[in-house]
């Protein structure tokens, strides 16, 4: 049946124009922003999981920070220590060299007290952002914390991971409390007198707390080579148990490098995966929007075909 009042060509070929302007539209969209999944509404479930995991990325990007942070305290507190176990090995060579028959003890004691004092210096020094894991003059060595890593585990909970490092492995000098630095507590060696031996205890830096146990490693005219003996001993141990805290800071270094290797790679990788969920195919998506261009085409010339045939009624009027 022809009508004048219902057109029911040019209504489907209508139809069809502005299903393919619909697509049309979501094309030019994702070819704008770059992505397949930009609102909810384009699929709330890919929407959900990519914003959650851009949010844990944000936080990955903290921990980096963090963990920056984390190892120039480990650097410059191994360089403080690398430093120290330098001057502490002059100050051994030179109780050495004291063992020599006939050595001015004295000149020797003045460069030692240069060599100790250059000592409290490094100690010091060896601070980043107001933490200093070799020198103390309020409290006893604590467990220090450095931000290691975010964690999402199955059930959605979120945590954030440290590695720890205990300074009173490391602290050199404390003026607080003797006892709980390498360098000012006194430290006890064995000293060879003959076929029997004798434990010797020596401290190397006088702390405002007090001196530590023993005696302080010192030379005077009077200094017996039994005593001097017993401080190369001491020192000896000394530079062993700085050695043993400067691979534990050295350690904890490494570990704090790699973690910030693996959270580089884990962003990375979240990134990737983010992508493969929201991204769109920009080749796939080009094409499409070609073949949309001439179905648009299309679909506007079967319009004006529908539109032009209503016009053949008027020749049945004609006389």
């Amino acid at each position: 049946m022809t009508s004048i009042i219902t057109n029911n060509s040019a209504i489907s070929a209508l139809n069809t124009l502005r299903s393919i302007s619909s697509e049309m539209s979501t094309t030019q969209n994702r070819i704008s922003s770059g992505y397949k999944v930009e609102n909810a509404s384009d699929n709330a479930a890919y929407w959900s999981i990519a914003t959650t995991m851009r949010s844990d990325n944000k936080a990955l990007g903290a921990v980096q920070d963090a963990i920056g942070l984390g190892a120039a305290k480990t650097d410059t507190a191994y360089t403080g220590m690398e430093a120290a176990i330098d001057v502490v090995s002059d100050i051994k060579a030179k109780l050495v060299a004291a063992r020599e028959p006939g050595v001015d003890k004295d000149k020797i004691n003045k460069e030692l007290t240069e060599l100790k004092n250059q000592l409290t210096s490094i100690s010091k020094s060896a601070s980043f952002n107001g933490e200093n894991w070799l020198y103390s003059d309020s409290a006893a060595g604590s467990t220090q914390e450095m931000v290691g890593s975010f964690v999402r585990d199955a059930s959605g909970n979120v945590s954030v991971k440290t590695i720890t490092f205990d300074t009173s492995d490391s602290m050199l000098i404390n003026d607080n409390a003797s006892a709980d630095g390498l360098l000012t507590a006194g430290t006890s060696a064995t000293v060879a007198t003959g076929t029997t031996t004798t434990t010797a205890t020596y401290y190397l830096i006088s702390s405002s707390a007090g001196t530590g146990s023993g005696t302080e490693v010192s030379l005077t005219t009077s200094t017996s080579e039994f005593e001097i003996d017993g401080m190369i001993s001491s020192v000896d141990a000394m530079l062993t148990s700085m050695t043993d805290a400067g691979a534990t800071i050295g350690a904890t270094t490494s570990r704090l490098k790699m973690q910030d290797a693996f959270v580089a790679d884990l962003s990375d990788t979240i990134d990737t995966g983010v992508g493969r969920l929201v991204d769109a195919d920009m080749n796939e998506e080009s094409t499409k929007l070609k073949a949309l261009q001439t179905q648009q085409q299309l679909g506007i010339q079967s319009l004006s075909i529908a539109n032009s045939n209503s016009q053949s009624i008027l020749s049945l009027f004609q006389g």
